[in-house]
């Protein structure tokens, strides 16, 4: 069976917070009124594009609250899910454990000549690629070409998938 493999980043289910957050022109960085609101458009993004089977890598940063109503959220996203754990993560909360398949600090994607890690990582550190595809930096700018950042406020709150990011490697490489 073939997986096909998506990426995103800093969901931030369960925190009220961050819908007021406000970028540096002054409008809130999340356009969402209330947390089922944010929650429900997530959830309708991610499974238009992810089919069961399908390897979904969070790059951390998934909830604020680890309580039933999170586990009712993961149980509607589709895909078999494996964690890259961001800063906000307790990786000591069961409920990560039970909604995960996997939980790491990085994974390597050699073949396709990237790292992926939470926090945009410095480019001589990667040990598997010359480009690392991140989150953390919400709709901030990544610091160079070679950083891809997957974080739900760039990616219309859509899992990308591994052949796009294939993608934007090629143009960088082009350029």
């Amino acid at each position: 069976m073939v997986h096909e493999k998506w990426f995103i980043s800093d969901t931030h289910f369960f925190h009220a917070n961050i819908l007021k957050f406000t970028g540096d022109d002054g409008k809130r960085i999340r356009p969402f009124d209330s947390l089922e609101e944010m929650h429900e458009y997530m959830i309708e993004k991610w499974n238009s594009v992810v089919k069961d089977g399908d390897y979904v890598y969070h790059l951390g940063d998934v909830t604020f609250q680890y309580h039933g109503a999170f586990n009712n959220l993961m149980s509607r996203l589709k895909g078999d899910k494996r964690l890259i754990v961001g800063n906000h993560d307790k990786i000591w909360n069961p409920a990560l454990q039970m909604n995960f398949q996997k939980v790491d600090l990085w994974k390597g994607f050699k073949e396709h000549n990237f790292t992926a890690s939470h926090i945009p990582l410095r480019l001589e550190s990667l040990r598997d690629g010359a480009f690392n595809v991140h989150g953390h930096i919400h709709q901030n700018a990544s610091p160079t070409p070679n950083h891809i950042n997957v974080s739900v406020e760039v990616r219309d709150y859509t899992p990308v998938h591994i052949d796009e990011i294939g993608e934007e490697i090629k143009k960088v490489l082009a350029e």
